[in-house]
């Protein structure tokens, strides 16, 4: 697997300094972890440029940084090798109000169960009507996935 072609998206009140991404970047070195700021479509703004038009992608997308994810694979299936949301921000209009088509993308969706932050059971639901190739795990765990992170095979999960 290319690293490089390796994103995480980070959350709303995130960095690219966060736990979580550190972490993807120690496992996986020469990923890109890149900081968005502003209004959602901002941060669609700034997304794009940096995926191009180049293919096989993996994007790991953590609450707002998995709204984003979910909304670009949904626009560019085609430039997208692989999906893992992190308790993503799905519920949101952003992602509801575009009413994409089914794609098959193979996505992996992983949320905790103890989950205060994002409605793990709704956001299952809307999932499960445009991912085709879905598979979820819920963990028992909650937002931030702490524990969760420490006990999931990443390079699995990834491959």
């Amino acid at each position: 697997m290319d690293n490089s072609k390796i994103i995480y998206l980070h959350g709303l009140e995130s960095t690219s300094q966060s736990g979580k991404a550190r972490q993807f970047a120690q496992l996986f070195p020469g990923m890109l972890t890149p900081d968005f700021t502003g209004s959602f479509e901002n941060r669609m703004g700034q997304l794009v440029p940096i995926l191009g038009d180049k293919k096989d992608w993996t994007i790991i997308g953590s609450s707002y940084g998995g709204l984003m994810g979910g909304v670009f694979t949904c626009r560019h299936p085609q430039q997208v090798r692989k999906l893992v949301l992190l308790a993503p921000a799905l519920m949101l209009p952003e992602f509801i109000d575009e009413k994409f088509q089914a794609i098959n993308t193979p996505t992996i969706l992983i949320h905790g169960i103890q989950d205060d932050v994002v409605p793990a059971g709704p956001v299952r639901e809307i999932a499960q009507g445009v991912f085709t190739n879905l598979t979820y795990i819920a963990v028992e765990d909650g937002h931030r996935l702490h524990k969760a992170f420490e006990e999931l095979h990443w390079k699995e999960i990834l491959a």
